[in-house]
C-alpha cells in the first residue's frame, strides 16, 4: 500500500476519534491549565474514596455530563466484571503503571459473558493499568476476553491487555491506542473498530497452541465495503513465541493495515489466512 493511502487511512481514524475534552464539557481551571471536574480515589487498603473500581464508577450519576477522574492506586483488583455503562461518558480511568495497577479476572467459554473489563460509553480515557485474563487452560481453547471496547471515541494511552484467546474484542466505535502492550496467540485483537495502534506492543504467546498450530494477531468485522472501520497498526513491535499469522478475517470485509511495523520472525510466511474464516461470536 502506498505510503499516501496509509497516511489518509490513519489520519481518518484519528479525525473520527475526537474525544471531546472541553468542547462544551466543564472543565475546572487551575493555574492556566483544565483538570478534572472531580477526582475519586479508588485504594484498596481504604485510604481512597472507595476500595473496588466498579463501586467508583457505580457512584457517577447517569448521563454525566462533566468529566471525572478515576485515579487507581497500585495493586491486583480481581473485580468481575467492571463496567463502565453506556450512560456513563466522560471518564478518565487511570491507574499507576501498567506492571502496577492490575485488574484480573478467569471467565472464559463465550466473548460475550467474559469480558474482565467492559466499556460501553463514549468519551473515555483508560491508562497507565492491565487488564488481564487470567484463564490458562489451553487445552481446549476457549474465549477469554481481557477487554471489551464498544463505545465511540476512546483513547488508551499505555494500557496493558493480556490472555490467550480473543484478547481485545475492539467491538465497535473510534479507538486509539497509544503505546499499549497486547498479548495473546488466537485472535487476540478483534471486532469492528475504526482504531488506530500507535508505538503498541504485539505480544505472540502462540507455542502453548502446539507443533505445526499457528495463532492469529486479528480478526476484524467489517461487513460492508462502505463501512469506514478497521485496525491499523503504525511504528508498532510484534515479537513473541510460537509462530502466527498477522490475521484472519471475521467477516467478509475485514480491513487490517500494518505501517512502520517491526516483526519478528515468528510472523507466518503467508502473512495472512484469507481463506480461515473467525466463526465464533
Amino acid at each position: 500500500m502506498s505510503f499516501p493511502r496509509c497516511c489518509f487511512i490513519c489520519i481518518f481514524i484519528l479525525l473520527g476519534l475526537g474525544i471531546e475534552l472541553a468542547n462544551s464539557q466543564p472543565y475546572r481551571v487551575v493555574g492556566g491549565k483544565l483538570l478534572p471536574y472531580k477526582t475519586i480515589i479508588v485504594d484498596q487498603s481504604g485510604h481512597g474514596n472507595f476500595k473496588t473500581i466498579q463501586s467508583a464508577i457505580d457512584s457517577i450519576p447517569s448521563n454525566n455530563r462533566y468529566w471525572v477522574s478515576i485515579n487507581v492506586k497500585t495493586g491486583i483488583y480481581r473485580e468481575k466484571v467492571i463496567t463502565i455503562p453506556v450512560d456513563k461518558p466522560y471518564i478518565l480511568l487511570q491507574g499507576e503503571g501498567k506492571t502496577k495497577t492490575l485488574v484480573q479476572w478467569g471467565d472464559h467459554d463465550n466473548t460475550l459473558q467474559s469480558a474482565t473489563f467492559t466499556t460501553l460509553a463514549d468519551n473515555i480515557i483508560i491508562k497507565f493499568m492491565s487488564f488481564i485474563n487470567s484463564y490458562k487452560n489451553y487445552k481446549p481453547v476457549r474465549p477469554a476476553v481481557a477487554a471489551l471496547v464498544s463505545g465511540d471515541k476512546s483513547y488508551f494511552p499505555s494500557v496493558g491487555f493480556f490472555s490467550f484467546q480473543d484478547t481485545l474484542w475492539d467491538n465497535r466505535g473510534t479507538h486509539y491506542y497509544k503505546s499499549c502492550t497486547i498479548q495473546g496467540a488466537a485472535d487476540f485483537i478483534f471486532g469492528d473498530g475504526q482504531s488506530l495502534y500507535e508505538d503498541c506492543t504485539i505480544s505472540v504467546i502462540a507455542a502453548p497452541l502446539g507443533p505445526g498450530i499457528s495463532g492469529f494477531i486479528t480478526a476484524q468485522g467489517r461487513v460492508s465495503p462502505s463501512q469506514s472501520s478497521g485496525f491499523v497498526f503504525k511504528n508498532c513491535v510484534i515479537d513473541g513465541t510460537g509462530t502466527t499469522y498477522l490475521g484472519r478475517p471475521w467477516r467478509e470485509y475485514a480491513r487490517v493495515l500494518f505501517y512502520h511495523t517491526k516483526m519478528s520472525n515468528i510472523i507466518h510466511p503467508n502473512r495472512w489466512d484469507p481463506g480461515h474464516f473467525r466463526n465464533q461470536v
